[in-house]
């Protein structure tokens, strides 16, 4: 069994043996991250390729930035997504536009490491799902790995990208265990998993929410309703033809996600699966996600911004009554 973070760590350990342009940069990557995920690496490879930076997230990623479109393959470290915005000029205007409007001469293969998501008591500065700020911008790539084993070949196949790819890694999920390949393990980009077959009702999700629907999934098993739980893990490019295939299957979509429901990432897919399969829908599609407030710092009112598997399950069950035809 490996951890989440550990496998997180062995997908940096594996690329940077694998290929000498890769190399990472960010703040206190000396002594192993903030959360560990570095650990010993700068021992392993040196101060040149595991490399601190001074406290300014703008530096950073315009330094990846640069490294990246003369040759090299940064991973570029911002501890937690919400200090990210401070670089959003550099990651936005530049590394996702330079593809374009170089006329396809020049890509910036970076990948940009952001935990994300609520983290006991770590407040509203700390604590932001914000992938759809990403997903909305053409020429990023936004990845969200929910169990180790993605961990591992998301982060890899990350790595090798030839665009700039958003890294979401979600902090609850560090101390994951789950089974991880000991051989060489890649995970396509773009490619759903179907996490639980079931056929009367399909819940599309990713990162930290993946967990709490499959415990509902399994609980509703004993009620006889068949869920179908979907980790999308890459959020952009979506996996639209597994997610249209089982609600062609089940005729009806539940999307959970932690970030904020308001312009949430669920809303796109809401919409295009309503666009595209209306005509095959039992009844209509329906986003859990966070309230649009900021995350408190005491338990109580933190749990009020939580997605819990209560309130997973009422959805599900109030999904599967029969619809009023006035």
């Amino acid at each position: 069994m490996t951890t989440y973070l550990e496998a997180g760590r062995r997908a940096v350990i594996e690329e940077m043996q694998r290929d000498a342009s890769v190399w990472a940069l960010g703040e206190d990557l000396g002594r192993g991250g903030v959360f560990g995920q570095y650990k010993g690496l700068q021992e392993m490879f040196g101060a040149d390729r595991i490399a601190d930076t001074p406290i300014s997230e703008a530096c950073i990623m315009g330094a990846a930035v640069g490294a990246a479109m003369t040759g090299t393959r940064p991973i570029v470290e911002m501890r937690f997504s919400d200090f990210a915005l401070c670089a959003v000029d550099e990651l936005v205007n530049q590394a996702a536009k330079a593809r374009f409007m170089f006329g396809g001469q020049m890509r910036v293969p970076l990948v940009v490491r952001e935990p994300v998501g609520m983290w006991r008591s770590s407040a509203a500065q700390h604590s932001q799902s914000l992938e759809s700020w990403y997903t909305h911008i053409p020429g990023l790539v936004v990845v969200a790995p929910a169990t180790p084993a993605d961990n591992l070949g998301l982060l890899k196949a990350a790595i090798r990208s030839d665009d700039p790819v958003v890294y979401l890694e979600h902090k609850n999920l560090w101390p994951l265990e789950g089974e991880v390949p000991e051989q060489e393990h890649l995970v396509p980009l773009g490619k759903a998993d179907v996490a639980h077959e079931g056929d009367e009702l399909t819940i599309v999700t990713w990162s930290g929410m993946r967990q709490g629907c499959l415990r509902v999934a399994e609980q509703m098993v004993a009620s006889g309703i068949g869920v179908e739980v979907i980790d999308l893990r890459t959020l952009w490019p979506w996996d639209r033809d597994t997610v249209f295939a089982s609600v062609e299957k089940t005729g009806r979509l539940l999307v959970v996600h932690e970030a904020v429901a308001v312009s949430g990432f669920g809303a796109e897919i809401a919409a295009s699966v309503a666009e595209a399969l209306h005509h095959r829908l039992k009844a209509p599609v329906r986003r859990l996600g966070a309230p649009r407030i900021p995350i408190a710092y005491a338990p109580p009112m933190e749990d009020q911004a939580r997605v819990s598997d209560d309130s997973i399950a009422a959805a599900v069950r109030g999904m599967m009554e029969p619809v009023a035809v006035a």
